[in-house]
């Protein structure tokens, strides 16, 4: 699970920036694609 603390000076649009770069690397995206068109291996 990916988590962003907010710093105390901090401004919700660098900390959503952040969030937005460890979503990517984690590869949670790709992996959404992936599963958003599954199709069994009947349907293949």
């Amino acid at each position: 699970m990916t988590r962003v603390v907010l710093g105390e000076n901090e401004g919700i649009d660098s900390a959503l920036r952040r969030f937005k770069r460890e979503v990517s690397k984690a590869g949670i995206f790709q992996d959404m694609r992936k599963k958003r068109h599954f199709e069994t291996p009947l349907e293949k």
